[in-house]
C-alpha cells in the first residue's frame, strides 16, 4: 500500500465576514469612550514650573478655574487686566460659588465631597486675584484645591522676581 500526501493547494482563506461588524463594533466603542475637550482656554496659561509634581488620578472629579490676561485675539474686547475664566466665559470672583455648585451637581452623589477645584493660572498672575478666589472657593465649601503647574526641568531655574 502507498500512501500519498495531499499536497496544499495553496494557503487558506481568511473569512472577512465579520469584518465590518468587528470595525463597527470598535468605533462605536471609540465614540463612547472618547471625551472632547469641554472648554476653550480663552487667557493666556503658561503654567509655572514646580519640583514637586503629582499627577491627579480621577479628573472626572475635577473643575478648573482658568485664571490669566486674555489671549491677544479678545484682548480688544477684554483689555489685558488679568480675568478669572469659568467654564467657556469670563466672570467675577462673585461667581466662584455658582460655579462651584453647578459643578459639584453635575457629579454623583458619593463624588460630591471628593470634588477637586483645580486652579489653573498663568505665571504672570499676581497672588492677590488667587487669594480672592481661594477665599471664594472656601465660602462655597470646596476645600479640596490643587494649583495646576509643570514638571520643572533640569535647566528651569525658576522665575523668581
Amino acid at each position: 500500500m502507498k500512501f500519498n500526501k495531499k499536497r496544499a493547494a495553496g494557503s487558506a482563506k481568511i473569512n472577512t465576514a465579520s469584518l465590518p461588524d468587528i470595525v463597527f463594533m470598535l468605533l462605536f466603542f471609540f465614540m463612547v469612550a472618547t471625551t472632547m475637550r469641554e472648554v476653550t482656554i480663552k487667557v493666556k496659561n503658561s503654567t509655572p514650573s514646580a519640583s514637586e509634581v503629582e499627577k491627579l488620578t480621577k479628573k472626572n472629579l475635577v473643575s478648573y478655574i482658568y485664571v490669566g490676561a486674555p489671549v491677544s485675539a479678545l484682548q480688544d474686547e477684554f483689555g489685558t487686566a488679568t480675568r478669572l475664566q469659568l467654564n467657556d466665559a469670563f466672570k467675577s470672583k462673585d461667581d466662584v460659588r455658582a460655579f462651584v455648585e453647578t459643578e459639584r451637581n453635575k457629579l454623583y452623589e458619593d463624588d460630591k465631597a471628593k470634588m477637586i477645584v483645580s486652579i489653573k493660572a498663568d505665571r504672570d498672575v499676581k497672588m492677590g486675584i488667587i487669594t480672592d478666589v481661594k477665599q471664594e472657593l472656601r465660602k462655597a465649601n470646596a476645600l479640596k484645591l490643587t494649583y495646576s503647574t509643570r514638571k520643572k526641568a533640569a535647566d528651569d531655574k525658576g522665575d523668581l522676581n
